[in-house]
């Protein structure tokens, strides 16, 4: 952005999660550069309070009506105003005039801010895999190289796109996708049995919610990344590879025709995906940590376990299958991760869940918003009663 420019017009959804607490840290540093014209949480009144306070947006939506009571102390204290319901959420992502909507929304709640704030013209920081994973064929549109409207905010898709900056998709020959591996890489088949949620909530190396977190100890997440990095790329699923990298270094990479590939490094920190989906084409200062190259370090690959993470296989089985299945695996394992978090069921119970849904919900007929919001609704209630 040249001194000329007017600021970034900004909607944050999810404003007092991990993502958009950082987006919002970006914004602080870069007050020339960004205005925060719309923000939304769930729960969390207390924090998006103190964000209304300090940025005083045009608009905030609360979704949960057990707090939004919590509201009427600030009324006329501010001149943002204040919304209850995913329903204005997106009227107001819609009407609102913005530049960027940063969807940070957690799971199939994101899928449809992010085809409204598109299909209004705004351009979409996501960070919502979850809206490429059950509407990926509805979205091809927005995606196309030459004027993309979706610029991705996970480190893993950033990364490839970083590497992709002005070489031809058409000579791409294979995307690398890397994983820490999370928590449970050096456990055995049989280790996986007695998992407590707070061993599955112990990241080694980023700090998550905790549904992203358990996705990330199943591998569940990257399977979705894999399905999110085919919409994203228009590649084949054969294109594109997962491997462990337990350092967290190298983001991901793209292997071209010729033999050369190309990569992201950086320090963990999900500032530097956030920060760059905002200022794409442009790169702003930033303190996040460097690399010192003048230390030894090593950094190692290793292939992911089909067997000891059968959420990751799962994945890659329903983009296979195509259709709907994806919609059934992300509803499933949504509901499946929240039983384990409610001890209801045990860790490898998260993937058997999700396996028998992909296996019992099955939907023919031209893929449509209606007919995504059918299958989930249906596979969710599958999941919820099946038994293990």
């Amino acid at each position: 952005m040249s001194p000329s420019q007017s600021k970034i017009k900004l909607i944050i959804l999810g404003s007092t999660g991990s993502i958009g607490t950082q987006a919002l840290e970006i914004a602080r540093a870069h007050p020339n550069k960004i205005e925060i014209v719309g923000l939304s949480a769930h729960s969390n009144w207390e924090l998006l309070a103190n964000q209304i306070y300090e940025f005083d947006p045009a608009f905030a939506v609360l979704t949960n009506d057990t707090v939004n009571h919590n509201f009427d102390k600030i009324k006329g204290c501010t001149r943002t105003k204040m919304y209850f319901t995913q329903t204005d959420m997106i009227s107001l992502i819609e009407d609102t005039e913005a530049d960027i909507v940063l969807n940070s929304l957690v799971g199939f709640s994101g899928f449809l801010p992010t085809m409204h704030a598109l299909k209004s013209g705004k351009r979409v920081a996501l960070a919502n895999k979850e809206s490429l994973v059950v509407g990926g064929e509805l979205l091809q549109e927005y995606l196309k190289p030459m004027s993309p409207r979706i610029f991705p905010v996970d480190s893993e898709h950033s990364a490839i796109f970083q590497s992709l900056v002005g070489e031809p998709l058409n000579r791409i020959e294979k995307l690398v996708i890397t994983a820490s591996g999370g928590p449970f890489r050096t456990y055995t088949i049989q280790d996986m049995s007695g998992i407590s949620i707070e061993s599955a909530l112990a990241h080694p190396n980023w700090s998550m919610g905790s549904k992203i977190t358990i996705d990330s100890s199943t591998m569940m997440n990257k399977g979705l990344e894999v399905i999110e990095a085919k919409w994203l790329f228009g590649l084949s699923l054969d294109q594109i590879e997962a491997v462990i990298h337990p350092q967290s270094i190298i983001h991901s990479m793209a292997t071209f025709v010729d033999g050369s590939t190309k990569a992201q490094l950086g320090i963990p920190d999900m500032k530097v995906p956030i920060q760059y989906a905002l200022s794409y084409p442009d790169r702003w200062e930033s303190d996040v940590p460097r690399i010192d190259w003048t230390k030894m370090q090593s950094w190692t690959f290793e292939p992911i376990d089909h067997q000891k993470f059968p959420c990751f296989a799962l994945a890659l089985n329903s983009i296979q299958e195509g259709g709907y299945a994806p919609v059934v695996l992300n509803a499933a394992n949504e509901i499946a991760v929240a039983r384990f978090l409610n001890k209801e069921i045990p860790y490898i119970g998260i993937s058997r869940v999700v396996e028998d849904s992909l296996n019992m919900v099955k939907y023919n007929g031209a893929v449509s918003v209606n007919s995504i919001l059918e299958v989930d609704r249906h596979a969710r209630e599958f999941a919820q009663k099946t038994t293990i």
